[in-house]
């Protein structure tokens, strides 16, 4: 029986998502307006009239030509009501309405990407 409840509440955070999209991008949106004073480009990957079926992402990457690390953010409904921002392959990050601190956590996430050597 808890396999069945699971599954159910997987499909309806999955539809939350889908019918949420205004809300991921507003996360989205808060998230970015966070990283850009830090110096990280930010590319909507969410604005594009031709994508609408796509879930919303932020790629995000670091100051400098050169770098070509980056990070790929979504927004995914949490159990409770909430949501959660994701890494690429749905890592959570963290809980969404705090988007200063979702901006400390992907600095961080991408300057140990960017500096292996330093884990």
């Amino acid at each position: 029986m808890r396999a069945l409840t699971v599954r159910a509440e997987s499909i309806v955070l999955g539809w939350r998502t889908w019918w949420g999209r205004s809300t991921a991008i507003r996360h989205l949106d808060a998230l970015a307006a966070a990283l850009r004073p830090k110096g990280y480009r930010c590319v909507a990957l969410y604005r594009a009239d031709e994508l609408p079926a796509r879930p919303p992402l932020l790629c995000v990457f670091p100051p400098g030509p050169r770098d070509r690390t980056g990070l790929a953010v979504g927004v995914h409904a949490a159990p409770g009501g909430t949501w959660g921002y994701h890494g690429a392959g749905r890592r959570y990050l963290c809980p969404c309405g705090d988007a200063e601190g979702a901006a400390e956590l992907v600095d961080h996430v991408l300057a140990r990407r960017m500096s292996p050597a330093t884990r």
